[in-house]
Order: structure tokens, then sequence, then C-alpha cells
């Protein structure tokens, strides 16, 4: 199944849409919309609208590579990523937020995030998203757009306690994920998680639940927070592309297996660190493109845009990333 394809076709789908509904009123369509939408326009809300961007990783920068498969890889999944030579891979890397000037060392532009999209040999695609974070804030999309509407309404005027108290509360996870996230002084330098389960099946039909883990061969470098705030505002988007030129940067794509008993479908859990940990291969980012802006226009990532020997979980943000990620990218190609 091409399954980039059938992304891409929801996507238009979501933008079609969106172009039909736009005379419904304003309260008919807060009425009716969805849990993606709710997210997107919470996400315009707080960042503002930025026409042609991301409504989230807004600002980011685009490169080229490849991925060589290791033995192991082949043994755990029949995927055919995994199974031949290397294949050329597009890479996306960003920083949070919707705002397209934030300063790359704000604590705001934390989690930066890695996309992937690897071109297999029988012409399909397959997509990849992580990002610096060792766990998720929330377990489901609707507790995400709780979650982003809870920092809307709570503002340094906003009564005590705010609504991103009150949520904080009753959702830990959301209190301290963010911290788990740092500066890196590259993008190169940094260690990007896959915080959702997806499941690996090889030839046998035998199934293994995994989180990935994509980590800098040349080490992290993590900045302070003082440091990293007086670096100048485009700094490592302006960095990776000669760091690049002079020397390809490398990364061991891993992937972390769960036991009985491991959550798959809760994000905000991670597996214990003495989960036993396969090396997949590795990732060569070669170089940057040299028009970032117009190529990554037409770049869409979807985390369900997979191949066979690869499968969801039934881990419920992955659904949801996959419907926001459309209407982000529906109301950004209008």
């Amino acid at each position: 199944m091409r399954h980039f394809k059938i992304a891409r076709a929801l996507a238009t789908g979501v933008a079609l849409a969106l172009a039909v509904g736009s005379a419904a009123s304003a309260q008919d369509a807060s009425n009716d919309a969805s849990t993606a939408e709710q997210t997107i326009d919470v996400m315009n809300k707080l960042f503002g609208k930025h026409p042609g961007f991301r409504a989230n990783h807004a600002k980011g920068v685009v490169a080229e590579g490849s991925f060589t498969p290791s033995p192991e890889a082949a043994k755990i999944s029949k995927a055919s990523l995994f199974q031949g030579p290397a294949v050329p891979v597009t890479v996306r890397f960003s920083d949070a937020t919707g705002v397209p000037t934030i300063p790359d060392g704000a604590a705001n532009a934390n989690p930066h995030g890695m996309a992937l999209k690897f071109k297999l040999a029988d012409d399909t695609e397959m997509d990849v998203v992580v990002n610096a974070l060792k766990y998720f804030p929330v377990a489901t999309g609707e507790e995400f757009r709780d979650l982003l509407k809870a920092v809307s309404e709570s503002g340094p005027d906003a009564p005590r306690p705010t609504a991103l108290e009150k949520f904080t509360a009753s959702h830990p996870a959301a209190a301290t994920a963010g911290k788990t996230a740092q500066t890196p002084s590259s993008f190169a330098r940094q260690t990007y998680n896959g915080v959702n389960a997806f499941v690996f099946v090889d030839k046998d039909g035998k199934r293994q639940a995994f989180r990935y883990r994509f980590v800098p061969v040349e080490g992290e470098e993590i900045l302070p927070p003082e440091e990293a705030a007086k670096r100048d505002p485009g700094y490592l988007m302006a960095e990776i592309g000669p760091r690049l030129a002079k020397e390809p940067a490398r990364f061991r794509v891993l992937a972390q297996l769960a036991e009985a008993g491991d959550p798959t479908n809760d994000a905000t859990k991670p597996w214990p660190d003495d989960r036993r940990t396969i090396d997949l291969g590795t990732l060569t980012v070669a170089k940057a493109v040299p028009d970032s802006r117009e190529a990554e226009k037409a770049l869409l990532f979807m985390p369900n845009a997979l191949t066979d020997g690869i499968e969801v979980s039934d881990d419920p943000l992955i659904d949801a990333r996959v419907q926001a990620y459309a209407v982000s990218f529906g109301r950004r190609s209008q």
C-alpha cells in the first residue's frame, strides 16, 4: 500500500473540506470542529497564524541523506527498509511552536524535532516523526487539545489556580515532560526519541512492540539555558548546512523493545531503561537542500505512513497526530 499517497489524499481532502466549509457560520464551525481542528485552532491562538507554515514546528530546515540497515534489523522485521542496501532519506529538523521566527535557543523552541521520509526500493515511502522529549505530556489527542487550551487561558493575569495549574495537577506528565528536552549545540548533536509505540512484524508473523531512538554518533552536546539564550536566533538553522558540507552527521537508529506489561497505549509512560535496545542501522545526513523553505512546503510527514513489517500500536496519539497534521497541511496549502 502506498501509505504516503493515502496520507496526502487525506490532507488534500481536509483542505477541500475547509474551503467548502468556509461559508459556514463561526458558531457552527466551532460546534462541529473535530478534535484535530480544535487543536490547530488553539495552536493558532497561542502562536498566531502564519500562512504557509506548520501550526507547530513551524521553523525548520530540510536535509538529505541515507539509511543503512543493520543485519539485526532484518531479523526482527520483514520490512523492506531493513532487507536491502541503503535507501535515500529526506530529513527535516525543527524548533517547537508555530512561530517561524522563534529563536533557536529559546526555552520554548524545545523540544526540537526530526521528521524523516524513507524512499523505499519499491517506490513507496515510509515516515518517522521523533523529537527530543523522553515522554509525552499527555496520552490522547483530546488531552493534548485541553493542555493547549489550558496554556492559552493561563496568562500572567489569570486567576490562581490557573487553568494550566489545574490541568497539570491531574496530568502529572504535563508538568514534567518538557523538562526532559534541552537545547543542543547543533541539530546533529541531539538525541531524538519516538514517544509513540509501534510494532515490528517478522517473516514468521511474530510481533514486537518498540519505540525509536536516534542517537548522534558524535554524541550529544547540550547547552546550558543561559548560553543557549545568548546564541544567534537562527544558529541551529545556519549551522547545520556548513557542518554537513564538511562531514555528514550520523545517527544510530535504535529500537527499545517492550516487555510484557509495558504500556504501548500511553506515551506519558517511558519504559524502563533496562529494556533491550537493538541497533536498526545508521542514518547518515549528508547535505542541506539548496532551498529549504521551498522544499518543506510540499513535505508531509505522517506517523502512520508505514511499510509492511512495521505497524501502528494501540497508542491513540498516533491517529491524533495524523489527523492534526492533515488539518495543518490542508490549511497551510490553501
